[in-house]
């Protein structure tokens, strides 16, 4: 019998991370956990309750409220993947807006952010069998995970990604806002104080600068398929 192992993948934004753990779920049968999601739904909550702007960030009140966000998956079975839900309310859309990812950089510097959702994090990969994306998966979140990735790209190719993602689906985005979000964001997940972004000695990392999805796929299922069958 095949054992289920765990799976981390960390990286910069834009890089593909949701992709690939995505299509490693569906292949291997695993549980997927965006974690991106999680902290997105705590930035709109934040958002639609006055508490973080551009221009303003009410650390101290978002604290103070954290009790009140209830955060879940949904396995939307025409989608293929899971929903993200804040509060019971079906928010996956209203999550990926540049807003929020304008947002969010500020949400998850916070320390009482972080430690409540890497505690529920590291409940829902009590048994093994899930692919788990983020910024700290393989450093805090699952220190001692099967299989440690590190996704990242150049700040140019990611932001083009983006812009085409969101102008595909409709929204009026600029490319130079886009990119100077994409540095911003680095600069601030590889410098905050709690949980920054880093390559742990033992991670496997992948420059997808030049890279197909495909050919990315293929090399990690490689890469689990030996730990599953060893």
């Amino acid at each position: 019998m095949k054992k289920k192992i765990t799976i981390a993948i960390d990286g910069f934004s834009s890089t593909g991370k949701s992709t690939i753990a995505k299509l490693l779920a569906q292949k291997y049968n695993y549980i997927y956990v965006d974690t991106g999601a999680m902290y997105r739904a705590v930035s709109l909550f934040a958002k639609n309750n006055q508490l973080v702007g551009v221009n303003f960030f009410k650390k101290e009140e978002l604290i103070s409220r954290l009790s009140e966000i209830a955060l879940s998956f949904k396995f939307n079975k025409k989608l293929g993947f899971a929903e993200m839900f804040l509060n019971n309310e079906n928010v996956e859309d209203e999550i990926r807006t540049l807003e929020i990812s304008q947002l969010v950089s500020k949400v998850a510097t916070v320390s009482e952010v972080r430690k409540k959702l890497v505690a529920e994090q590291q409940l829902m990969g009590v048994n093994g069998g899930i692919v788990m994306d983020g910024r700290d998966i393989g450093s805090v979140v699952f220190p001692n995970a099967d299989l440690k990735l590190f996704m990242t790209a150049s700040a140019d190719k990611r932001a083009t990604r983006r812009y085409k993602e969101l102008n595909d689906r409709g929204d009026k985005v600029n490319f130079e806002e886009i990119l100077f979000n994409v540095q911003e964001r680095d600069r601030i997940d590889s410098t905050r104080e709690d949980s920054p972004l880093i390559l742990t000695n033992d991670a496997v990392e992948f420059d997808n600068s030049n890279m197909g999805i495909d050919e990315q796929f293929d090399r990690i299922c490689a890469l689990v398929d030996n730990l599953i069958v060893s």
